[in-house]
């Protein structure tokens, strides 16, 4: 009579017989019986709860190949056939009355009466204690991964900007990859100037970086993992909470939460026609607060851009008439020379102000630099004096390497943080003598940055005129004028004045001009 072997070993599910130890149990058993041994199908790291096995499955088209030539299916023991109860036995029923195959383990006879209610309930005990102990293993699984989250580690795949490696002590971690961090840091601060979820797709992608799917840039704004954190799901009693993470983190806590905050707000502006030929849609709003969209209406002799509210469809307004009006605005909103010479001054005394701020940082930091690479120093003269192993150079050498280029990149990032806002806001001011111009020349993207940078909140338009709750106040001077053409109205004015230093005689606070204007430019396509 003939017979098939089924051996199975799970990485989760690990059984005390390791895949050879089985294989040599059932042939034993094989011969100690008469029967003749066909094959011996094994699944090396397949879970016990389903029959979806790559070498299972291989074992059904064999029976099914071989229909009628086969008798027993051998196995070492029942919980390597199935720790599911129900699904168990639901097989052993099929493979006896389809295929008239008889499946037993090796501590039972080969005239077992498998009807027998007594046999069937030894089967039914022992397949109820291996789902039992498949629910004990998940239950240890589950609170291995908990305890793993609530420490800080992230235990999956790494997302886009980490790569997965392995800690000191051997377990899964995330570290920076340095090739793709940038993209992620790329959308944040985009997301953050007001640019819409697709000028961000389209951004991107010119990096480099084909998403996927549509709603990728959403997803890499909503994972906490960039700002160092974990969120740990509930667990038995303890509620779902986040923890500081063992990773380095790609944006700041203050950034991300903010960005949080910032999509509860906003939807996704849906592109429907060309963006450079609507570069106010998705950033003008309707009074009531909805972004305005954008269509084309057909005249005599050609195609009519207009703008209107998803809300109130019966107002619809000239997409030509808005352009020309807004163009004006910014013409007004244009800064003299005399302005900008005002900012220069002021600025580098700011910057002097801000230079000394930062000396004392940059001094502790320049002693940790000393410090580590005294470190690097000792540890190469101790292996070169044999004072030390091999294995111990390894061990701490890369750890000082790393410490050593965290310090150089904090270092950097003091010293470029104010010099780079500067010299980038230098090389631009001339820009601002000449607003209009300036938007003319950016694509949309950067249309749309420069919009967020004057109107900070928000730019709406309501019976003939635009509106907005602030300006920046280096941009005031022409209030006035502005309003009295019903251009531009600025509705709280004197929440503006409040900000504004008496002492400044152009009505400009320069700490709040540099926040606004001084990284702008870099996403805006100026450089």
């Amino acid at each position: 009579m003939n017979a098939i072997g089924y051996i199975r070993i799970s990485t989760k599910d690990q059984s005390k017989y390791s895949l050879d130890v089985q294989a040599d149990s059932i042939r034993e058993y094989c011969r100690r019986n008469g029967l003749e041994l066909l094959n011996i199908f094994r699944d090396n790291g397949e879970c016990s709860d389903t029959f979806d096995r790559a070498d299972f499955l291989a074992l059904e088209d064999f029976i099914k190949k071989h229909k009628g030539s086969v008798r027993y299916l051998i196995i070492m023991d029942h919980d390597r056939f199935s720790r599911d109860l129900a699904e168990a036995l639901l097989k052993i029923k099929q493979f006896e009355k389809k295929f008239h195959i008889k499946v037993l383990s090796i501590d039972e006879p080969l005239d077992l009466d498998i009807n027998d209610p007594d046999v069937f309930l030894q089967r039914a005990f022992k397949y109820l204690m291996a789902n039992q102990e498949l629910l004990k293993i998940r239950k240890r699984t589950k609170g291995g991964i908990y305890n793993a989250m609530a420490a800080g580690r992230f235990v999956q795949k790494a997302p886009l900007g980490y790569k997965n490696a392995r800690g000191e002590s051997g377990k899964g971690i995330i570290i920076v990859d340095e090739t793709k961090a940038h993209l992620i840091q790329k959308i944040f601060e985009l997301y953050m100037a007001g640019i819409p979820y697709y000028l961000i797709n389209d951004e991107v992608k010119k990096l480099g970086y084909q998403l996927k799917a549509n709603g990728a840039i959403q997803a890499v704004l909503s994972n906490c993992v960039y700002a160092g954190l974990i969120k740990v799901p509930a667990f038995e009693k303890n509620p779902e909470r986040y923890v500081k993470g063992l990773h380095q983190a790609l944006i700041s806590e203050e950034d991300f939460w903010k960005v949080q905050e910032m999509m509860g707000k906003m939807k996704a502006v849906k592109r429907k026609q060309p963006a450079e030929d609507v570069p106010l849609r998705g950033i003008l709003k309707c009074w009531c607060g909805n972004n305005l969209t954008s269509g084309w209406s057909k005249g005599k002799l050609k195609y009519y851009l207009y703008y209107l509210c998803p809300k109130h469809r019966n107002v619809s307004l000239s997409g030509q008439k808005l352009h020309e009006q807004f163009k004006e605005v910014l013409r007004n909103l244009s800064l003299n020379e005399k302005q900008i010479s005002y900012i220069r001054e002021a600025a580098k005394e700011k910057m002097k102000d801000n230079l000394e701020k930062r000396k004392i940082g940059l001094d502790a930091k320049n002693k940790e630099l000393l410090e580590v690479e005294r470190q690097i120093d000792q540890l190469e003269q101790k292996l070169l004096e044999d004072k030390i192993e091999p294995s111990t150079y390894k061990k701490w050498y890369p750890k000082y390497t790393q410490k050593k280029a965290e310090i150089l990149a904090e270092l950097s990032r003091i010293k470029k943080n104010t010099k780079d806002i500067w010299d980038r806001l230098a090389d631009k001011l001339d820009l601002l003598l000449n607003l209009e111009g300036l938007y003319e020349q950016l694509p949309v993207i950067g249309k749309h940055q420069l919009i967020n940078a004057v109107f900070n909140q928000g730019l709406t338009y309501l019976d003939g005129s635009y509106r907005t709750p602030n300006l920046t106040p280096a941009l005031l001077h022409n209030e006035l004028i502005m309003k009295e053409k019903g251009l531009l109205l600025i509705e709280q004015p004197s929440m503006v004045w409040r900000q504004i230093p008496l002492s400044s005689p152009y009505r400009t606070d320069i700490e709040l001009f540099f926040r606004r204007f001084g990284t702008f430019g870099e996403a805006g396509g100026l450089d």
